[in-house]
This record gives C-alpha cells, sequence and structure tokens, in this order.
C-alpha cells in the first residue's frame, strides 16, 4: 500500500528487547524528526481491554471495543503520545499483565488496521522515525529507508530483566512472528543490524551511516 507521503519515513522494526526504541527515539534526536513508538499504541490499547475487563481472548469484543474508542493521537516535545478518553496510559504500559497480553489483543486484524491509520496520519505533517513490527512491511512498505534491529536472545533476555521487566521473549517472538495479521518479518530491501555487541550510539552510526548511502539528507 502506497503511504501516499512526501514526508520521510525511517522505519526501524524488530522483536522486544532488541534496542529498537533506544535507537529510534537517539535517531530521531539527532535528524530533528518526530519519534513515533507503535507498541506503545498496541500496548495502550491492551491497557484499555484489560481496563474494560475484557478478556484479550476475546478477539469479537476487543474488534467492538477498538471501532468505538476514545483514541487521540498527539505529539509531546516530538514523540507520539496516544490519549485514551483525555487519559495518558503511558504509566501502566509495562505492567506485568500489559506484557502477559499486548501480543493477543495487537494479533486482532481490526485493532491493527485502526491503529495503523492512526500511524500512517503522523506522516501527514511530520518526518518520522517510526518503530515496531510491521513499519517497514506494512504500515510504511514504500519507504527506502528500512532497518531491522535484531540482537541474540539472551542479550535481549537480559535487557529486559535490566529493565524490571518479565516478558517471556520466547513465547513473545513466536506470538509476534505467526500471528496472521502483519507478522514481524524482515522486509526485504531492510537492513538489518546486529545490536548484540553494539551500543545505542554504535547502532545509530550505522543507521545514519546507510542513510546518507541512500541520499537522504542529514543537516544536523
Amino acid at each position: 500500500m502506497n503511504s501516499g507521503t512526501a514526508h520521510r519515513i525511517i522505519a526501524i522494526d524488530g522483536p522486544a528487547a532488541s534496542g529498537k526504541s533506544s535507537v529510534a527515539r537517539e535517531l530521531a534526536r539527532r535528524l530533528g524528526f518526530v519519534y513515533v513508538n507503535s507498541g506503545a499504541m498496541y500496548r495502550a490499547m491492551t491497557w484499555l481491554v484489560l481496563e474494560r475487563g475484557i478478556p484479550a481472548t476475546d478477539a469479537a469484543a476487543i474488534e467492538e471495543l477498538a471501532e468505538h474508542a476514545p483514541i487521540s493521537c498527539q505529539l509531546r516535545e516530538r514523540d507520539s503520545l496516544m490519549l485514551i478518553d483525555g487519559i495518558d496510559p503511558e504509566p501502566f504500559l509495562r505492567e506485568d499483565r500489559v506484557n502477559e497480553n499486548v501480543s493477543l489483543v495487537s494479533s486482532v486484524p481490526r485493532v491493527r488496521e485502526i491503529l495503523v491509520d492512526h500511524l500512517r496520519r503522523y506522516a501527514a505533517t511530520n518526518d518520522l522515525v517510526m518503530e515496531g513490527r510491521d513499519i517497514g512491511s506494512v504500515v510504511f512498505p514504500d519507504t527506502p529507508f528500512k532497518f531491522y534491529i535484531d540482537a541474540s536472545p539472551d542479550i535481549r533476555l537480559r535487557r529486559r530483566e535490566a529493565q524490571g521487566q518479565r516478558d517471556r521473549i520466547t513465547a513473545r517472538d513466536e506470538a509476534d512472528s505467526s500471528r496472521r495479521a502483519s507478522p514481524l518479518v524482515i522486509a526485504e530491501d531492510a537492513h538489518v543490524i546486529d545490536s548484540s555487541n553494539l551500543t545505542i550510539d554504535g547502532v545509530v552510526g550505522e543507521i545514519i551511516g546507510r542513510l546518507k548511502l541512500k541520499g537522504l539528507t542529514i543537516s544536523r
């Protein structure tokens, strides 16, 4: 699908705890682009589902909720912000219950359709660094600037533990990769970076080098 935008989009995909969020945020800062965390939006929807007492396995009820959820996507200091009925759910997005159910909720096709539409709207007025699991393959497949950040399972597990999170990395990988709606895949034209032994600055530096080779003007 053509995104229909003239704004520049840098897509950064990868599995949980690969380092893509830290890399995307720092890259956006250096380039002066808006940073969009698509995963936070799926976590926010998961939080709403749980707050409403809907089982994460009830796809029909989740679709109904997603259709009528009072969602407002905004920017706060050049970072994406998703409000639900005027509430910022950010403080709750790393709760264990959200970690345990986000893969189920985000696998509901209608949820993905609705949130992808919101994600694309950010590109109407901004240059973006957007990170997630299907940004280069589904959300902005036409962007020439695609990266896939990975790391070994052991490294990713240690990173999660250092963050105080208790995600089951292997189970999350399997769920994200096997879902029928927009699975986690490496886009054919994405540049893959293994961040296992690299710092955030190291990964960002490699991405900026690739962007220059692809003709993106770096003004900072």
